[in-house]
């Protein structure tokens, strides 16, 4: 199955004009139509609580004392 995509802008309520699909006469198609998203309506969508969207944000950063040492070698059979 291939998949094609095509934006289009509705001019009447309701009805859906689609055209320069690479199908000929008689081709059998499946349509499914899903409504766009601006980012506007997407930010109107998002949750209005107190929780923030990045938590770490202006946070102290993690200290690792020593980043590049193996960690829990005991763990790993072939090394025993």
């Amino acid at each position: 199955m291939n998949a094609h995509k095509i934006e289009v802008v509705l001019t009447e309520d309701g009805t859906l004009t689609l055209q320069g699909l690479p199908f000929h006469a008689g081709d059998a198609v499946e349509v499914i139509i899903l409504e766009t998203k601006t980012p506007q309506q997407q930010a109107q969508h998002l949750p209005q609580s107190n929780i923030s969207l990045y938590p770490l944000h202006n946070t102290q950063p993690y200290r690792y004392d020593d980043p590049t040492e193996p960690v829990a070698l005991e763990d790993w059979e072939v090394l025993q």
